[in-house]
């Protein structure tokens, strides 16, 4: 394939590809070609500024600040814009390797920044250029339109009946309108549905003359008409409903049913729900991960952000754990005590997108001690069945069939990683101090009593933090792609910022467990800058996001899905993206280590 020719080559480079075409000729007539042996020195802090934007079409540039490297450019990349900005020179720039690079004079990129979107490339923020640069990139499914206000989905206006109504009546209007749902006026409206008939009349032996009041649910669970169709589907499966009255300045304008939903996207979180829901034993496990890769496929490809997607998969998988134990029940009997079914890892931070590991414990009341043996063969069932569903079997051992004891045991399991700061000790609690109660009724508070201590407990904060910190960035001078450079997204990414996000919450005192949630309430709590916390947080959405999407890519040709990417697999776009968010983990981090006296 021949070598595209100079203009070819920045046409396709980012923001220069969306150019319209009158901007690009006229930045095309001032286009130069330059080459700099490696070790030219382009640019020096407070001396003369660049007067030019650079576009790298071979070669590599290094820029840093202070003899500390600060970033490494490579093709398709583009620099100068901060001197053309600022005019100052705010960096110092060297060759690393033979520059052949395109350029434009300065008066001719201040033309180009007449354009709204050429412009937003160089000034907006991390957060704006990180979202920016995955908008294109393609996705292995079909796109549906997931930010559709629910008023879409409204087909008719709701039907209403009085207070006064009997349960017959209102049976009677619901068939001559074909609805599967009524509003019953008064001044708290109340809304009555198919379900109530068969939960609360048929199910009680209630007669057609009982009076509607009986069985009416008011206040009822409404959303706003501009809500996007994605919220309405958290709504729904959060508040267990079936039906939700759309709401638009003040007047409910009509009713749109789960049904609805379910139109509206076949690979939507409601769609999968109901057939968990519906599963009639374990024979019909397999298939699932395969399910919930095709939904995030699609949510995915309908914009939704990797950390929403993760939510509605934390639900589906919770509604598939209670199945399961379900199941369980039914052949082992009812738990001689109360018990809680925990979710751990990623599923308990409910950042899970594609099926991973499972990472699960139980725990069990004082009083079922002498039962022990139920709680293990409900752990095994339970295990079995979801390795059948698509969750692989933890390679470190960390499933409820080997973490099952009692709740003074676990207590003083937490207890004594709190009190003992070991390396081990610390790796424990960094595992189990993601807990989330998925299924059971045992009160967990005890084991949250201690967690809450850890703010006093210095020593073990700074133990959390080391291990934290053995989780870093590569060095940005590692990351060439003539060296055949690849990074492990999930190792040198997204574990920086999940575990020492998990530090920076326990040390506030947050009950969260979600990474996100507990970078806000460190921010809240004043332990980060609002700057930074936002730089972090994007980069972490950013690293969710590329991650996913080239998991999808790999399993839509039949391969693994995988946490490493090769810089070469990327955009030149992507490949700067992926910098920044690099170099703002690290900044943390470094602020991280000084705060704590983490060497």
């Amino acid at each position: 394939m021949a070598a595209l020719d100079p203009l070819a080559f920045v046409r396709s480079t980012p923001p220069f590809d969306a150019l319209p075409p009158e901007l690009f000729d006229g930045a095309a007539r001032t286009l130069e070609v330059i080459y700099h042996p490696a070790g030219t020195k382009l640019v020096t802090v407070g001396e003369e500024p660049l007067r030019h934007l650079y576009v790298i079409r071979k070669g590599v540039v290094r820029l840093e600040r202070g003899g500390q490297t600060i970033q490494v450019l490579e093709e398709g990349e583009v620099f100068g814009y901060t001197s053309l900005l600022t005019g100052k020179a705010t960096l110092d720039g060297v060759v690393d390797e033979d520059l052949l690079a395109y350029r434009i004079p300065a008066d001719e990129f201040q033309r180009l920044m007449t354009d709204a979107p050429f412009a937003a490339h160089f000034t907006t923020g991390l957060a704006n250029r990180l979202e920016a640069s995955l908008e294109n990139s393609p996705v292995v499914t079909f796109r549906v339109d997931l930010a559709a206000a629910v008023a879409s989905l409204v087909r008719r206006p709701a039907v209403w009946v009085d207070a006064e109504s009997t349960v017959g009546d209102a049976a009677r209007v619901m068939t001559e309108e074909r609805v599967s749902s009524v509003l019953v006026r008064g001044e708290t409206p109340g809304i009555v549905t198919d379900r109530d008939f068969r939960s609360k009349v048929l199910a009680q032996g209630l007669g057609a003359k009982e009076p509607l009041a009986r069985i009416v649910t008011r206040p009822f669970r409404g959303v706003e008409s501009s809500m996007p169709v994605h919220e309405a589907w958290t709504v729904l499966l959060d508040a267990n409903v079936h039906h939700l009255p759309v709401i638009r300045d003040g007047e409910i304008i009509g009713v749109i049913t789960d049904t609805d939903l379910l139109k509206h996207t076949s690979q939507g979180p409601v769609a999968v729900l109901r057939l968990v829901e519906k599963l009639p034993g374990r024979q019909s496990l397999p298939g699932y991960a395969r399910k919930v890769t095709e939904m995030v496929a699609s949510l995915l490809a309908g914009g939704l952000n990797p950390v929403v997607i993760a939510g509605f998969v934390a639900q589906l998988n919770d509604a598939l754990m209670k199945r399961i134990l379900h199941w369980a029940h039914e052949e082992l009997g009812e738990p001689p005590a109360p018990y809680a079914w925990i979710a751990l890892g990623s599923e308990g931070r409910q950042e899970q997108t594609l099926l991973t590991d499972q990472d699960n414990a139980i725990v069990f009341a004082d009083e079922g001690a002498s039962s022990g043996e139920y709680y293990t063969a409900l752990a095994d069932r339970a295990n079995t069945d979801l390795a059948a569903a698509g969750f692989p079997r933890c390679p470190g051992g960390y499933m409820a069939r080997n973490h099952c004891a009692t709740l003074t045991e676990w207590r003083e399991r937490f207890t004594g990683w709190v009190d003992d700061p070991s390396a081990q000790g610390v790796l424990e609690a960094a595992i189990f101090f993601d807990f989330r109660r998925v299924a059971g009724t045992l009160d967990l508070s005890p084991l949250q009593e201690v967690m809450d201590g850890i703010p006093r407990r210095e020593a073990f904060l700074r133990g959390m933090v080391k291990q934290a910190l053995e989780f870093r960035p590569p060095p940005l001078l590692g990351l060439r792609i003539r060296g055949g450079a690849e990074l492990d997204l999930k190792r040198q990414g997204i574990a920086p910022v999940v575990f020492l996000a998990r530090c920076y919450g326990l040390a506030v005192g947050s009950h969260a467990r979600n990474t996100l949630e507990r970078l806000r309430a460190a921010t809240r709590a004043g332990l980060m800058g609002t700057d930074a916390s936002a730089n972090v947080i994007d980069s972490y959405r950013y690293l969710l996001g590329l991650r996913l999407r080239m998991q999808l890519k790999a399993v839509s040709v039949g391969k693994p899905p995988t946490n490493v990417v090769s810089l070469s697999d990327v955009s030149a776009i992507e490949r700067s993206r992926l910098k920044d968010t690099l170099r703002a983990i690290s900044s943390w981090q470094d602020k991280a280590a000084y705060r704590y006296q983490v060497v």
